[in-house]
């Protein structure tokens, strides 16, 4: 990043670099949930939330590289490892021991509400001390609170069917 858009960040760049990074962590994370569901989930309505899943996983993956760029242009480095992910991260990592639709679902419904907290505790945290973290973390906010409209419409339409 060049000097003029460090300089303009008015908090500790570090800090800000920190609150990335576990950000990052958690959307490397969210994609290999979203993606490994896609994979193992079985029962009713399967195909409509195969797809839903699938989508977000490309969301989480656009945000991790949204991340990085950012961490990157603040003179930081991206968390390397895998390790690390799960070191640092806000939200963790659910498995999808239990491969039943609804159980899946209900997984990312809690990733997605953790997110939202994290994004929105991020917006708070840098607020116009930087203008360019502070909109990245809208963005992706937005993402988040959609990924979550999404799974919980699914829910309720699952759980109608199997009430039957």
């Amino acid at each position: 990043m060049g000097t003029k858009g460090r300089e303009i960040v008015g908090m500790d760049v570090q800090k800000v670099i920190e609150l990335l990074n576990k950000a990052f962590a958690d959307e490397w994370l969210a994609y290999y949930q979203y993606w490994l569901g896609a994979k193992v989930v079985a029962g009713p309505m399967k195909d409509g939330v195969i797809a839903e899943l699938m989508e977000h996983a490309a969301d989480e993956l656009r945000h991790a590289d949204m991340l990085t760029t950012r961490i990157v242009q603040l003179g930081g480095t991206p968390l390397i490892t895998p390790q690390d992910w799960f070191k640092y991260a806000n939200c963790g990592y659910d498995a999808p021991q239990d491969p039943f639709v609804q159980k899946i679902v209900e997984q990312n419904i809690k990733g997605e509400q953790c997110a939202i907290s994290v994004y929105h505790r991020i917006m708070q945290e840098v607020g116009m001390k930087d203008p360019v973290t502070y909109n990245l973390a809208l963005q992706i906010l937005e993402d988040e609170v959609e990924h979550e409209e999404d799974l919980q419409s699914l829910l309720e339409d699952l759980n109608v069917i199997l009430k039957k």
